[in-house]
């Protein structure tokens, strides 16, 4: 469905005055071969002029001026046979080759400017001549034929295989009987006698007479891959006939083809390897026996030299039956997309673009000269065109220049797959007698255009005739014609100096009594820059084909080969440079300075989203700069609000405009460009994926439909669903609820989108969705997506009750169903009120009852309907709905007579205790009476009801009753002090005490006891017991105030203080209480105590201390020498396996010197319990892992805090240790030293540890993934980069004088501090 557009012409001429410098024969110079130099961008060319052969070079893509369209001589060779086989680049070598038809193979050297570094070489030379050669596609290999024969052209030939240094690699007889290695076997058994008779018929000998436009010369072509190639030759035997044969690219014949009548030299090889194609005249007897040429066909061939279709060629307009009409060429496109047919007629030459689609091959381009200039290269560019107009039709036109027809299909209404449409517009204009127009092209257009707002076609010649239809095309269903068109405008700008390439077409309506037409054409001027002529007609809005008034003018742009593109807005124009700019074309500045641009010029453009020839789409805006969406774009349309384009990667992408304009403002506000990307992010955009080679044909709105057209050339529609949901925004914004409700139904889309969009709109015209929906299945369909979509349980809840409510109010009969739908979805669903419904049914339209009652059965799982109505203690219903849902009498009648026969409350308790309501069971078993207290106490324990029977028995007299059974149950789950709580509220104040006793609360057991008057005995029991298991505790100050003042122990008390190390509490309690020995029997040795554990702890600190630094030390070690050994990252026994990856892999959890295997492969099957298992283990510390050296430091840190503890521990016993004795002095000044050279020693292990700052990581969400996805990542990171380091505190904690020798005594015996 695209269409083949004209682009740019160039053509560079070679003047007479450049061949004249070289040689006096300049009037004979003609261009017999060219070459292209992608590398260099220059285009040589080969002359023959007298007896030499002239190289000359151009621009090859850079577009120049006029006075410089022109040939730079290169070099020349003098040869006896100045005819030219073939003319090569090298790009590899950088070498230019000529093969010359006297046999020479001449080479030059290039430079980078393409100027040849030296004269040319003869690298190899055939004496009898060269008749034709191909070099491979990937110059691999050169091909040539040769005439072993001195003069004869038909004689012995032969084929050589040439390397690129051009040694020999292989030489067969070109003509030989043998069909190849690739020879069909044949098996005359399965022929039959009939079959085997016709085998052995011998073959007809026609005479064949040999056709004019055959040159007798082999021809070779090569496959796209250089694996095989083959080679066109005319036999030199009666009968002399074309034959086909293909040799590998060893120069072993593969295979011949078969023979084909009226065979001609034209051959070319599909790159893509399926198919040889060549010509054929069709022979036809005269009326004296005579042979004459009929029309031509292009053949196909397959590899094994069997035939595999064909086309007819279609004459030139301007050739008849009896002119001379023959096919000069044939070549493919570099994709095997087009052929392109090069046929030469009395009247010039013609260019014809043929391509394929579902097997229909059509002409889709069509360029004539009246004669092309021997010294003259003209270098035509083109490129796809997709012609598609206003989204309300979805029509799109196709250019069949064979039938000279333009093919349109409404997709909107309907999908006709190419070759076929909807419609044929038949747009030959015939030429008016005394036309002398040089240009023959009056039959095909040149280009034709749908307005992308109205109904309307314009198309466009070559030489300025411009014609402009309207459709009229049938939208909706019916029978009559799809399209209807109508001739509405029709002028020939005539201008002979101007090719017209391209027109715009759009009607403005801007009101009932003015309809303007414009036509906006854009042409090239041969040797000036683009024009552009406009039209504006006034159309009548009765009489469409009525003119009122017309206006023309015309803007001269400022560049060449531009292009028109279009804008929403209408008689609105822009053009785009070949620089990328984009210029606004109006009457008054034609096009002076560029709105915005694209980084490289687009062909294909719209709403200033264009595509590069390399697949580059961009997108720009008024004075905003330019931004990459994609690199790999093949196809893309504007509509719906979306940019819609296709990848090489067969992905379809749907971007809205709203964010590339908003993305665009943003670059062009930004201060520094480096901070804004060219490229768009593209990631979070919807896509999906298409087939393999899917482009875009158009986009229909109205029926949210993409059309897309597969490499094949087969169409397929589908509905993407950023277009759906585009759609239905827009009828919900409208409120046409109906038809949103469709859209989403057709397409699948959940129908909670109806509220999602617009919630409080949507609660606003309930009334009107209602009516609009009117269906019953419908609005249950409705109901039921909204209580299964991912709204908020109050937002289900609320549309379900507004809905409900309105059904109810409109026609509760009829709604019944979709009423308990309602109901049912909402959140928590309400079954009793949908039950209660069916109540109220039977009392009022008892004949809907049943249909009811099955609809809910439906809804809702038949036994919890069951235990539902149950619930609602009404028997008829509960027996409506068994009887309904098809359940057994025999499970639930005895239940149901058991139940009738107990008493109302009593039988409520015992249904709530089936249906497991145990808190309402119980309130109906207290409703029962006193009677079954008893039972209500064990139901309570039975189910733990503590809370609701407090509640229910509250201001009775059962409810201290109540609170002891808590309390029982809360001692029992050792919950004492909720338990003694329990208790006192009910009174019993020694299990109260009890309680509190467990539960260590001392001061409220002997506020208890003092309130029971408990005796002075059993308290100082109490005192003791509570008093030993504080100690337990290490609560050493409250057992000391329990024991001194209810236990009347002073001994005790100051124990319990020594053992805590609070020396200044038991002190001051001697000092008060007495007796004073206690201060030599239990303070000073409980003192010395002390010390002797602080010393035991900071030698078993400092032990491990150096321990840890020393295995530190060595995995540091280990770790710089030996670091891919040590982390297991390679093996000395797999240097040679090529099968390894050469990516370095993360570290597993071991190292070398482990064995367990790593778990990375077996991570997604683990257990939650295995998961948490890993996670422990992850830096575990265990030696020999990689997370030792972090376990270390870890533990260090813990040292640190440890230390903390230590130092208070010292500060408290200081003082008292340089007050007792000098035995205590002496071990004062002992411990103080020991703590402050630990702490020395722990702050220069710090420092000396932890060298590099720590970093922190940005926080991610929380999962048992990336959590082992950190843990990967920390192993590849320096352990002092994850474990902190840590502070410590500088505290005053010591006495300053005991550091000073001059201060401390020393008594004969006993160790100072020296």
């Amino acid at each position: 469905m695209r269409n083949i557009s004209q682009d740019t012409v160039r053509m560079v001429t070679l003047r007479t005055e450049d061949v004249e410098q070289v040689t006096p024969d300049g009037t004979s110079a003609t261009i017999a071969a060219i070459a292209f130099d992608v590398d260099r961008d220059v285009t040589f060319a080969a002359t023959t002029c007298g007896g030499k052969i002239l190289i000359w070079r151009t621009a090859g893509r850079r577009f120049l001026s006029p006075k410089e369209s022109s040939f730079c001589f290169c070099g020349s060779y003098p040869t006896p046979d100045p005819r030219t086989v073939s003319l090569r680049v090298l790009a590899e070598s950088s070498r230019l080759v000529l093969v010359s038809r006297s046999g020479d193979i001449v080479v030059w050297e290039l430079s980078d400017s393409g100027d040849f570094n030296s004269d040319g070489d003869i690298v190899g030379a055939v004496e009898t001549g060269i008749l034709a050669a191909s070099w491979s596609p990937d110059d691999a290999f050169i091909a040539l034929t040769t005439v072993m024969s001195d003069g004869a052209e038909h004689g012995d030939e032969n084929v050589i295989l040439m390397n690129s240094m051009f040694d020999v690699l292989s030489e067969v007889p070109l003509e030989t009987s043998e069909f190849g290695e690739d020879a069909p076997i044949n098996t005359p058994n399965f022929h039959g006698s009939i079959g085997r008779a016709h085998l052995n018929t011998p073959e007809k000998a026609t005479d064949q007479q040999e056709s004019v436009d055959d040159d007798g010369l082999p021809r070779i072509t090569w496959r796209g891959d250089g694996a095989c190639f083959a080679v066109s030759t005319r036999s030199s035997r009666h009968p002399s006939r074309r034959v086909i044969r293909v040799y590998s690219h060893e120069g072993r014949l593969q295979s011949t083809s078969e023979p084909v009548p009226g065979l001609q030299a034209n051959i070319v090889w599909r790159p893509n390897g399926s198919l040889i194609a060549s010509t054929q005249i069709q022979i036809r007897s005269g009326p004296q026996d005579t042979h004459r040429n009929g029309n031509h066909n292009v053949v196909f061939f397959e590899r094994n030299g069997l035939r595999h279709g064909e086309f007819s060629l279609r004459r030139p307009l301007t050739s008849d039956e009896s002119s001379f009409y023959r096919i000069k060429d044939l070549l493919w496109s570099p994709d095997s997309v087009i052929l392109a047919v090069w046929i030469e007629h009395t009247s010039g030459d013609t260019l014809q673009l043929w391509t394929s689609s579902n097997y229909h091959w059509k002409v889709s381009r069509t360029s004539s000269r009246v004669h092309y200039a021997l010294a003259q290269l003209i270098v035509q560019t083109f490129a796809w065109d997709t012609c598609a107009g206003a989204s309300d039709t979805g029509c799109v036109g196709v250019v069949d220049g064979g039938n000279y027809h333009i093919l349109l299909t409404p997709f909107r209404t309907q999908n006709v797959p190419p070759p076929m449409s909807s419609h044929q517009l038949h747009v030959r204009v015939q030429q008016t007698a005394g036309d002398t127009s040089p240009s023959v092209l009056r039959r095909t257009p040149s280009h034709i255009s749908l307005s992308p707002l109205n109904d309307i076609l314009g198309a466009v010649w070559g030489d300025g005739h411009v014609v402009v239809w309207s459709l009229h095309t049938r939208i909706g269903p019916g029978t009559e014609k799809v399209m209807n068109p109508i001739l509405l405008w029709t002028n020939d700008l005539g201008n002979e100096n101007v090719l017209w390439r391209q027109l715009q077409v759009s009607i403005l309506d801007t009101d009932t009594k003015q309809r303007i037409l414009q036509v906006v054409v854009l042409g090239s001027a041969k040797q000036d820059f683009d024009v552009v002529d406009v039209h504006e007609v006034q159309l009548s809005p009765t009489e469409e084909e009525t003119r009122i008034d017309e206006t023309h003018w015309t803007a001269k742009l400022s560049g060449k080969d531009g292009r028109l593109m279009l804008d929403l807005g209408p008689l609105t124009s822009f053009w785009q440079s070949r620089d990328g700019g984009i210029f606004r074309v109006d009457s008054t500045q034609g096009a002076k300075a560029p709105l915005c641009h694209f980084p490289e010029f687009c062909f294909s453009g719209r709403l200033f989203v264009g595509l590069s020839s390399s697949g580059k789409l961009y997108c720009t805006t008024e004075g905003s700069k330019p931004a990459e969406l994609v690199n790999n774009a093949n196809s893309f349309t504007v509509a719906s609000g979306f940019v819609v384009f296709t990848t090489n990667s067969h992905e379809a992408h749907f971007t809205p405009v709203g964010i590339l304009v908003d993305h665009l403002i943003n670059r062009s506000l930004a201060q520094d460009d480096s901070l804004m990307s060219n490229q768009v992010a593209t990631d979070t955009w919807e896509k999906r994926r298409v087939e393999r080679g899917s482009r875009i044909v158009t986009v229909v709105p109205s029926t949210m439909s993409l059309v897309l057209q597969m490499p094949r050339g087969n169409l397929e529609t589908i509905n993407p669903r950023p277009l759906v949901m585009e759609a239905v925004k827009n009828d919900l914004d409208a409120g046409r609820w109906q038809k949103a409700f469709l859209a989403c139904r057709k397409h699948r889309i959940n129908l909670s989108i109806i509220v999602e969009h617009n919630e409080d709109a949507f609660m606003a015209g309930v009334s009107q969705f209602v009516e609009q929906i009117q269906q019953v299945d419908y609005i249950n369909l409705f109901l039921t997506n909204i209580g299964r979509s991912e709204l908020s349980a109050k937002t289900i809840s609320n549309v379900c009750d507004t809905v409900r409510l309105e059904l109810q109010t409109k026609d509760m009969s009829k709604y019944v169903n979709s009423i308990l739908t309602a109901y049912v979805v909402k959140i928590p669903p309400d079954y009793e009120a949908g039950l209660a419904l069916l109540l109220h049914l039977r009392d009022l339209q008892p004949e809907q009852v049943e249909d009811a009652v099955k609809y809910i059965i439906f809804l809702v799982d038949a036994d919890k309907l069951f235990d539902t109505a149950l619930g609602m203690y009404d028997f008829s219903l509960v027996l409506l709905v068994a009887q309904h849902a098809q359940k057994d009498p025999r499970e639930y009648l005895p239940f149901l007579r058991e139940l009738r026969a107990l008493p109302s409350h009593y039988q409520h308790f015992r249904i709530d205790d089936y249906l497991r309501r145990h808190e309402k069971a119980l309130w109906n078993l207290h409703l029962a009476g006193p009677t079954y207290f008893q039972e209500a106490l064990d139901y309570i324990e039975r189910h733990q009801l503590y809370e609701a029977a407090l509640e229910i028995w509250k201001a009775t007299e059962q409810y201290r009753v109540v609170l002891g059974v808590y309390g029982n149950w809360l001692f029992d789950r050792r919950d004492y002090r909720q338990a003694a709580l329990v208790f006192v509220e009910a009174s019993d104040l020694r299990r109260a005490m009890v309680a509190h006793e467990r539960a260590l609360e001392w001061q409220e057991l002997f506020q208890l006891s003092a309130k029971e008057e408990v005796p002075e005995d059993e308290v100082k029991e109490i005192a003791y017991r509570i008093a030993g298991e504080l100690v337990s505790k290490k609560r050493y100050s409250e057992a000391a105030r329990v024991f001194i003042d209810y236990a009347g122990d002073n001994r005790q008390a100051v124990t319990a203080l020594v053992q805590g190390n609070e020396i200044s509490e038991a002190r001051r309690i001697v000092s008060l209480h007495g007796p004073p020995e206690l201060l030599q029997e239990v303070i000073m040795p409980g003192a010395l105590d002390i010390k002797a554990q602080l010393t035991d702890d900071l030698n078993e600190m400092r032990e491990q201390l150096r321990k840890q630094l020393a295995r530190l030390s060595e995995l540091r070690i280990r770790k710089v020498q030996e670091p891919d050994s040590f982390y297991g990252t390679e093996q000395a026994n797999m240097h040679n396996i090529d099968v390894m990856t050469d990516i370095s892999m993360a570290p597993t959890a071991f190292t070398r010197y482990t064995t367990a295997p790593t778990t990375a492969s077996k991570a997604s099957k683990l257990s939650s319990k295995t998961k948490r298992k890993m996670e422990r283990k992850v830096g575990s510390g265990r030696k020999g892992t990689v997370d030792e050296e972090e376990y270390i430091l870890k533990s260090i840190a813990k040292l640190v805090a440890r230390c903390g503890v230590t130092q208070v521990e010292v500060k408290k016993l200081l003082p008292h240790l340089l007050h007792f004795s000098q035995l205590h002095r002496s071990e004062a000044c002992i411990v103080q030293q020991d703590m402050e050279s630990f702490e020395t020693e722990l702050r220069d292990s710090i420092e000396e540890i932890w060298r590099s700052p720590s970093t922190t990581e940005n926080t991610v969400q929380d999962s048992w993934a990336n959590r082992m996805l950190i843990k990967e990542k920390e192993q590849l990171m320096d352990p002092l980069e994850r474990v902190a380091k840590p502070i410590m505190e500088s505290s005053d904690w010591g006495i300053g004088f005991l550091r000073t020798k001059a201060n401390v005594p020393v008594a004969v015996g006993l160790p100072g501090c020296q």
